[in-house]
């Protein structure tokens, strides 16, 4: 299956990929896919019923929030986040939803939106079930979707617009493993960045993918800066701190500190990956990278290479880009990045390893240092569990980040020391940690029935 750079990095809203983007976007399809068919001006009510880790976690990661805009008609990338809360207060209070936008219909939360906690659908723990019916209770149409991690929705017939399909587009360098992905670089005299940029022809321009890559850039930095200037108690009931704003304020106001103490970039770091995760948890506009649970880690360190390096250019940003995004395919094609699937390992493991490769190759590493340096940010997070405190992206996802971000940094550091050669390869590490996911218990895959989730409200 043929997979773009964009397939990897989605602008959205928070807090999750798999539990907000993906049933967002499902939603969303299903409303379309009334108006398309003719039967819009017919349905009478609709029903949507979550599964598995949906319907265990999704209150926490806004799905019902997400279905409920869906069905409106509003897309994760385009929907106006500063007008969300009054659009769900007025469904709410109503009691009446505009399907797609454009049909009225009566809509009564807790009887057309049903969270099964411990029922699951058969393909993926993220399911979903959506029905319209007419005025007399027919049923009109019913679509069973799998919000499959990084906002990627499939459903049963996996056929149509905006859903997986088996893309066949024809790629100039195509690889389904690291060691092709080597193989092809070695042969063709590429930098892996130069062989993405050579396939992502195959969908469109050079100048469209460059201005493509550089608004996902736009929107991590404004993501950044939004949460650099926001303050208080995230949603949710833990009471948890937005941090960000108060740390930012501290090492601007003194500068100097980094030629005291040379680790106060890492500070630094930090300050963007918990700026990300924090509008994250708080329903603002991220880019799924590859997924809304760790979306802080690429932005952190590509702001660490724009900011810290010496020459970073947008040049680099792009390349950066296609980089990370060549990682992430040889997971997505080879393993997983759903949490509910393989556990925490596929999220912020994945996107360390991502942003690892990104940032080796902008430092001037060759394709198998890039390559040894994903693979070194994977390798130590192997076995990382998702156990959200409450069900919420905040305890301990939006520390994870930053730590996953300072991991990535020191991993293409290693890697750039030596000469691409080691034991481990990425493709036995992402072997490894598709083994490791599969023999996880399902309560350390985003339930919030093992781990933190658990201790921490017992204690």
């Amino acid at each position: 299956m043929a997979i773009s750079v964009f397939d990897l990095f989605k602008i959205g809203i928070g807090p999750s990929s798999s539990h907000t983007v993906g049933p967002m976007r499902a939603a969303l399809v299903f409303a379309n896919g009334l108006k398309e068919s003719g039967l819009l001006a017919r349905v009478g009510s609709v029903k949507a019923e979550l599964f598995g880790s949906l319907g265990a976690t999704g209150k926490g990661h806004g799905s019902d929030k997400a279905v409920l805009l869906g069905l409106e008609g509003d897309a994760p990338d385009l929907v106006d986040t500063e007008q969300v809360d009054g659009k769900l207060a007025r469904i709410r209070s109503e009691q009446r939803l505009m399907l797609a936008g454009e049909h009225p219909i009566p809509f009564i939360e807790r009887d057309h939106l049903l969270m099964h906690r411990r029922q699951s659908l058969p393909y993926h723990p993220n399911g979903m079930r959506i029905a319209a019916f007419d005025a007399a209770g027919e049923t009109l149409c019913s679509k069973v979707y799998y919000s499959v991690g990084g906002g990627f929705v499939v459903d049963e017939s996996a056929a149509g617009a905006d859903r997986i399909v088996a893309d066949s587009t024809p790629l100039t360098h195509p690889f389904r493993s690291g060691d092709e992905l080597l193989a092809q670089c070695r042969d063709k005299k590429l930098s892996i960045s130069q062989l993405m940029l050579e396939n992502e022809r195959a969908w469109r321009t050079d100048a469209e993918t460059r201005a493509g890559l550089l608004r996902i850039w736009d929107v991590m930095q404004l993501c950044v800066r939004r949460g650099c200037e926001k303050e208080g108690i995230m949603p949710g009931g833990l009471q948890v701190r937005r941090r960000a704003a108060e740390m930012f304020r501290k090492l601007s106001s003194a500068p100097e500190a980094s030629i005291r103490d040379p680790l106060t970039t890492m500070d630094w770091v930090n300050l963007y990956a918990l700026a990300v995760n924090e509008e994250n948890a708080t329903g603002g506009r991220v880019v799924t990278a590859p997924t809304n649970g760790a979306a802080g880690i690429v932005p952190a360190v590509m702001h660490y290479y724009s900011r810290f390096i010496p020459g970073a250019s947008e040049e680099g940003v792009i390349r950066f880009l296609l980089t990370a995004a060549a990682i992430g395919i040889l997971y997505k094609e080879n393993a997983s990045i759903s949490g509910a699937e393989v556990g925490c390992q596929g999220e912020v493991g994945v996107a360390c390893s991502m942003a690892a490769g990104g940032l080796a190759e902008v430092l001037g590493g060759t394709p198998e240092q890039v390559e040894n340096a994903a693979e070194i940010g994977m390798e130590h997070n192997l076995g990382l569990t998702c156990d959200p405190v409450g069900g919420l992206v905040q305890v301990p996802c939006i520390e994870r980040n930053a730590m996953g971000s300072i991991k990535a940094i020191n991993a293409a550091r290693m890697a750039l020391r030596g000469d691409g050669k080691h034991f481990v390869s990425l493709d036995k590490v992402i072997k490894t940690m598709r083994e490791t996911g599969a023999d996880m218990k399902l309560k350390y895959k985003e339930t919030a029935r093992g781990g933190l989730a658990v201790n921490v409200i017992e204690c």
